[in-house]
């Protein structure tokens, strides 16, 4: 069993930036962050797999977001610059053990969830 937990999140102005990150207490193959505004589905926004470093966007926040990964510290990070309010949104940090994940990380069902961490952008 990992948990997730995450921190960073925030209220900023359109055009700022914040840093999300994910502490995890066990090792994992593949982590990432999911969003969900009100009323809408929850996507998938950026993930990476552990062993290659290979990593998954979403097309609406290719350029703008970063993804990495500290693994002495086992923690997930997400670098989001240029915010607009179409980016707010509660945040979920995701990870999964199983290392086919990182074969398919814009689609795989990832097993373990954090509880969010809300992310507001205003105009």
């Amino acid at each position: 069993q990992v948990q997730l937990v995450e921190s960073g999140g925030g209220s900023v102005q359109a055009g700022g930036s914040l840093r999300l990150s994910c502490a995890a207490s066990g090792y994992t193959y593949c982590m990432g962050w999911f969003r969900q505004a009100p009323g809408k589905a929850r996507d998938r926004v950026a993930v990476i797999g552990r062993r290659a470093g290979n990593t998954w966007y979403a097309d609406y926040v290719k350029e703008r977001f970063s993804i990495s990964q500290d693994y002495a510290k086992n923690t997930l990070y997400l670098q989001m610059n240029s915010l607009n309010p179409e980016d707010t949104a509660m945040y979920y940090c995701a990870a999964d053990d199983r290392a086919r994940c990182s074969l398919f990380l814009g689609t795989w069902p990832y097993n373990y969830w954090g509880q969010g961490t809300q992310v507001t952008v205003s105009s």
